[in-house]
């Protein structure tokens, strides 16, 4: 996972994309760059290059003679693993990791079922790898080394898969993952539960049953969600 910029622009970026994204900015707004340029005392061409970033997120659109608008965000890239991290690090997070979580559950289930079908047995031992990890660090508070083996395990499911488009969310799964650790939405050691149903699902694949790993990933959605309901209630709705 890797940061949109390094250096000055990137200093930027990590400024002003999560204000866009928490909604300091309102849609239509109109950032002024020679004003943000003194603001962070960087050059006119490093707040180009930033804006630019920002740009290809759709977060903003630049017009000449208008200046940078700030887009609605119904225009952002929200598969942008970079727009991923600053949603969830605003406070709009527990909407967010609900979005994701249930696109993970439409996905996720579907994939296992390929994965079972097509992986390798490259894949499949690499799945069986990640999963005895996730059981090695699934207590003592590890919660920083078990998130790499999650993340390892979800990738090859999706890879596995042998869709592109499942594939090319494997950074989306791994921002969610690394959300909800980072901004401690997960209980100190991982549900046991969950760590032994990603070992089934590995034999699943495994053994190429797919309706089985379709069925275990499914469950591991829902206990995701069911988590989330104690962990990142969503906010009461008026009435």
């Amino acid at each position: 996972m890797s940061t949109p910029g390094r250096g000055l622009h990137g200093h930027v970026l990590e400024s002003l994309g999560p204000a866009i994204t928490a909604g300091e900015y309102p849609p239509g707004s109109v950032l002024r760059t020679d004003e943000l340029a003194q603001r962070f005392e960087v050059s006119r061409s490093v707040m180009r290059e930033a804006v630019r970033v920002l740009e290809s997120m759709h977060l903003v659109e630049s017009r000449r003679r208008v200046g940078v608008t700030v887009l609605p965000a119904s225009e952002w890239n929200v598969y942008d693993p970079q727009v991923i991290r600053w949603r969830l690090a605003g406070a709009d997070r527990p909407r967010q990791l609900r979005s994701l979580t249930v696109l993970r559950s439409a996905v996720e289930p579907v994939a296992a079922g390929l994965a079972a079908q097509h992986a390798t047995a490259e894949q499949c031992a690499e799945l069986t790898e990640c999963a005895l990890g996730m059981v090695a660090t699934s207590r003592g508070h590890q919660l920083e080394k078990y998130l790499v083996h999650d993340i390892a395990f979800h990738r090859v499911i999706l890879n596995a898969s042998g869709n592109e488009m499942f594939a090319r969310l494997g950074d989306v799964v791994a921002e969610v993952l690394t959300g909800r650790t980072r901004h401690e939405v997960m209980f100190w050691d991982p549900d046991p539960a969950a760590v032994t149903l990603h070992v089934q699902v590995a034999e699943a694949v495994r053994e190429r049953k797919a309706a089985r790993a379709e069925e275990l990933t499914r469950e591991i959605a829902v206990g995701a969600l069911q988590e989330l309901d104690i962990l990142a209630p969503p906010p009461a709705s008026g009435g």
